[in-house]
């Protein structure tokens, strides 16, 4: 919203009438009378009117102030604030549970657990290396396709996750680990996990939002992303007793929808200003595909690290697996037919492959078979694809969402459609299939789900689909409207998708041979070659 504009509205609050605009035209209400209207009891002198406009600036300055990106004072006490917050949090709530306790060999000799062995975190650990992996590099890499904007796109993801992750501990420890006997968290390798998943969404909502917000913005966003999630996440998998081991629904299809209404609020209309800086260059497409690989190499584990321990966490990664290769030809075929000449794409490449284990997220842990699997992926290399081709440009058009990264072709679209595989496949679960045994271990139909069937599980797969819609939507609509204020410091519409607002960034020394710059990332393949100049020595 420009200023002209901003002045139109507050004095059409003010005066009961539009304000006149520039060259004694209205701006967008040009057919409405712009003459204040004058009551036989009231005189207008000119006293009110200096007031009114005084009014009319104040507001003005208030919702539409001049852009300053500068966080030297805002950021450093929102670190240092949030981060002694942790410290007493913690000192106060957190405690090692009694498998990373020094108490552990008592608690061995009472549940006669007779090797170290058995303790969770020989188990556990190796995914949550994975995860972690993919949290901090993975994600990380993924976002530094922009030409100019690479070290916020690693820089800012390492700055949710650090953060991310304590609040993470503390707000799933509050819902789901705190000790009734002492009123203690107790934190343990699976905590570690959870917390990285919890980091997850937030990273994911940071996609639609690359290179247009402020470091604070994302703190704020964090803060509030993880606190819906920690909800979102315990009336799903614990009142509801939805199955999400890779998170579907619970991560991907809340974190998108949450960054999508955020970008949606956040509009900026004059973003072109700034058409420059969106897109890519050769080396950093490099850099992203390093995320990518990344991403697709350990996405088996991050779908099977809270899975059961036996034949559902073997089976969540070999489904998965196959779900990710086959999302990979998919995606190499329908990029390859959308171009005139056949050529690839590397912005599908670097997100439409990743699809399948996005979509094999719920029902990772289920037996959907082989070929199952590879029929997921299969049809979320074609969906991801098509989206990136069609519905990112029309979606900025016609919904005014700004998705940078993609991440509704990505997270979104395959997580819903992963939610509902998830529900069919519950639905259709049955003894022939599972076992008696297995078929109560997967769902976990024990204790006051004891007599739940299948069908009805499957009812429930499909409600947890729409909680996450629903958390993911209404909190973006709140957290939007908060980073909306006029506080944040973020970037100007003609300064986004530059680490120079915000990074202190180092002079280029070497010549760059020419290159080609692929101008818009999202939308279009129009490609202009740069021209340098190389000096012979």
């Amino acid at each position: 919203m420009n200023q002209s504009s901003c002045q139109v509205i507050v004095t059409a609050f003010v005066c009961g009438t539009p304000a006149a605009g520039e060259h004694g035209h209205t701006s967008g209400l040009s057919s409405i009378n712009t003459t204040p209207a004058i009551t036989p009891n009231r005189v207008p002198t000119r006293t009110s009117y200096l007031d009114m406009e005084h009014l009319t600036d104040f507001c003005r300055r208030f919702w539409c102030p001049t852009k300053n990106p500068n966080v030297r004072i805002s950021l450093p006490v929102v670190c240092f604030v949030w981060q002694i917050a942790m410290i007493i949090l913690f000192g106060l709530f957190v405690r090692y549970n009694e498998e990373a306790d020094a108490h552990w060999s008592q608690h061995m000799h009472k549940n006669n657990i007779t090797s170290h062995i058995e303790n969770d975190f020989y188990f556990r650990y190796p995914s949550f290396q994975d995860v972690h992996v993919m949290i901090f590099v993975g994600f990380g890499f993924l976002m530094t396709f922009l030409k100019r904007y690479s070290f916020g796109g690693v820089g800012f993801s390492f700055l949710i996750a650090a953060f991310g992750i304590q609040w993470a501990l503390l707000m799933q420890g509050w819902f789901h680990s705190l000790d009734p006997a002492d009123g203690a968290i107790k934190i343990g390798i699976e905590s570690l996990i959870n917390a990285d998943f919890c980091v997850a969404g937030c990273l994911i909502a940071y996609g639609a939002l690359l290179g247009k917000v402020s470091p604070v913005q994302l703190m704020v966003l964090t803060l509030f992303g993880i606190t819906l999630f920690a909800v979102e996440e315990y009336i799903i998998l614990e009142l509801l007793h939805v199955r999400d081991a890779g998170g579907s629904m619970v991560i991907h299809t809340f974190g998108a929808y949450y960054g999508l209404t955020i970008s949606w609020i956040l509009y900026r209309p004059k973003l072109k200003l700034s058409s420059s800086l969106n897109g890519s260059v050769y080396h950093s497409d490099v850099f992203a595909m390093i995320g990518t690989l990344f991403l697709w190499m350990f996405w088996p584990s991050f779908n099977s690290a809270i899975s059961d321990h036996g034949d559902g966490q073997h089976r969540a990664a070999i489904n998965t697996y196959l779900a990710l290769a086959s999302s990979v030809l998919t995606t190499f075929a329908i990029s390859s037919l959308s171009a005139k000449k056949g050529k690839l794409d590397m912005v599908h490449i670097q997100n439409a492959t990743l699809a399948g284990g996005v979509a094999m997220g719920t029902a990772a842990e289920f037996m959907i078979t082989p070929y199952g699997s590879l029929i997921v992926g299969f049809c979320c290399g074609i969906l991801s694809t098509f989206g990136y081709l069609v519905l990112t440009p029309l979606m900025e058009k016609y919904l005014k969402i700004q998705d940078t990264c993609g991440i509704h072709n990505l997270h979104a679209m395959p997580g819903v459609l992963g939610g509902v595989v998830g529900a069919l496949t519950a639905a259709t679960a049955s003894e022939s299939v599972y076992g008696s045994e297995g078929l109560i271990n997967t769902f976990d139909f024990k204790g006051k789900y004891v007599n739940r069937t299948p069908a009805t599980q499957g009812g429930y797969q499909a409600a947890g689909i729409c909680v996450a819609l629903a958390f993911g939507i209404v909190g973006g609509i709140i957290v939007g409207c908060i980073l909306r204020l006029p506080i944040w410091a973020d970037p100007s519409d003609d300064n986004c998708f530059n680490d120079e607002v915000y990074w202190e960034v180092p002079d280029e020394e070497e010549s760059i041979p020419a290159m080609l710059e692929y101008k818009n990332h999202n939308t279009g393949k129009e490609m202009s070659e740069m021209s340098y100049t190389v000096e012979q020595s």
